[in-house]
């Protein structure tokens, strides 16, 4: 995982990453994809409408660990399919 490069989407207004939240009072999971074209796709499908308003951002998975630490997150939710969306959630410790 360290040596992959994942793509995150981030709010291009206040920077803020997208989430998955399953519990509302949680800081949530850091929504993670394996291709820039997942996160389009996902985008696309999902929110096409506020599509425009998000930025597609690289990260190399030396980084994952200092932004899940930085913004405080439980883990991380990988999408492996984003037209369905199927996501697999993983928990930082």
């Amino acid at each position: 995982m360290l040596s992959d490069v994942y793509y995150l989407l981030r709010v291009k207004a206040d920077g803020r990453y997208l989430t998955a939240r399953p519990n509302a009072e949680d800081n949530g999971y850091l929504l993670i994809f394996r291709e820039n074209f997942d996160a389009l796709s996902y985008l696309n499908t999902h929110a096409a409408e506020v599509a425009n308003r998000f930025a597609i951002e690289s990260l190399p998975g030396s980084q994952l660990s200092s932004v899940l630490k930085r913004w405080g997150f439980i883990g991380v939710a990988v999408v492996t399919d984003p037209l369905l969306p199927k996501i697999e959630f993983l928990q930082h410790k």
